[in-house]
């Protein structure tokens, strides 16, 4: 009465090399999963890039101007929406704080340019007021950012 069972997966089958005297561990890395997130991570980085520096939204007007050549310093940018509120970046500002933030960003780099974003609605007195005040803060190179026209 002797039978014999044969099982097909006992023990360490698969998990190693055979050797002459037992088993050795793998010592290769699988990195296919690895690279398969990394390219998903990046996919992602690259989609949501362009929305992350789009800033406060504005309907800028249109202008036949050449763009500006980007600086070695970057310019700091003062939007100002269609209701008059002012934004340092994305920050708003109140009224009256705008100079003594401004002349802290200046701090002896008079090389430092200021964009104006304006919303194409905006009454031009407004623009002028901003204007003027980034002139009282000691900025001198000012320039107004509008959509290329297509």
């Amino acid at each position: 009465m002797g039978s014999s069972i044969q099982s097909g997966g006992g023990g360490r089958r698969g998990r190693g090399r055979r050797t002459g005297s037992g088993y050795r561990a793998m010592a290769e890395i699988n990195v296919t999963p690895m690279v398969d997130v990394m390219l998903v991570l990046l996919i992602i980085f690259m989609v949501s890039a362009p929305l992350l520096s789009a800033g406060v939204p504005v309907d800028l007007p249109n202008s036949k101007a050449k763009p500006i050549a980007d600086q070695d310093n970057k310019p700091i940018e003062i939007t100002v929406d269609k209701d008059g509120k002012v934004y340092l970046g994305e920050t708003e500002v109140k009224d009256g704080n705008l100079v003594p933030m401004l002349s802290a960003m200046l701090e002896g780099n008079d090389d430092r340019r200021i964009y104006i974003r304006g919303d194409q609605t905006l009454a031009y007195g407004k623009v002028m007021e901003i204007i003027g005040l980034i002139g009282g803060a000691g900025f001198t190179k000012v320039a107004l950012i509008s959509k290329p026209k297509q």
